[in-house]
């Protein structure tokens, strides 16, 4: 089983938009799969999941109990500011360190609005990961300018989604 993680908080993302896509691939090869939307997080996670508080918000270790439970993942990541989204590392920061993510597996897809495609926000998400000790796929899927190749809350046909099925392909036998 592979968990998809929609990496940004902000309520009807693209990024949540591609985790279903990414998910409806995985269906059709007949894997299962889940997808964790950041939007979901606890309200008061910022406060009482990190740091002196890590493990004390039970709410959010319903949540890293479930990470405990995957050894494959697919981020989904949207560029902010030339980086990756700051909830998605205050949810990574708030894991079990260093046990949640090593020696697991993981894909990545990156989305903007302009002409990097998450290419920076990709790679910083690669050091985070593999400082945690995980392996990820040498695939990182780059998809700019994600607004004119999206219609009415889909992707549309073409290179797009031939790269999320190629991927999804990989990361199962990862």
């Amino acid at each position: 089983m592979i968990l998809i993680i929609s990496g940004t908080n902000r309520k009807n993302s693209n990024s949540f938009k591609l985790a279903q896509e990414y998910q409806k691939n995985l269906n059709n090869k007949s894997v299962k799969s889940e997808i964790l939307s950041l939007e979901n997080l606890p309200e008061s996670f910022i406060q009482t999941a990190l740091y002196e508080n890590n493990g004390k918000n039970e709410e959010f270790n319903l949540i890293r109990n479930q990470i405990d439970n995957y050894n494959k993942f697919v981020f989904i990541v949207s560029e902010y500011n030339g980086s990756l989204p700051g909830i998605l590392k205050l949810f990574l920061d708030g894991l079990k360190y260093p046990g949640s993510l090593k020696n697991k597996k993981a894909a990545l897809v990156g989305l903007s609005a302009g002409p990097q495609g998450g290419t920076l926000a990709l790679s910083h998400l690669t050091d985070i990961l593999n400082y945690l000790g995980t392996h990820v796929l040498a695939n990182r899927i780059k998809l700019p300018f994600i607004d004119k190749n999206m219609e009415n809350g889909f992707l549309k046909e073409g290179s797009y989604k031939e790269h999320l099925i190629s991927q999804s392909q990989q990361i199962i036998d990862f």
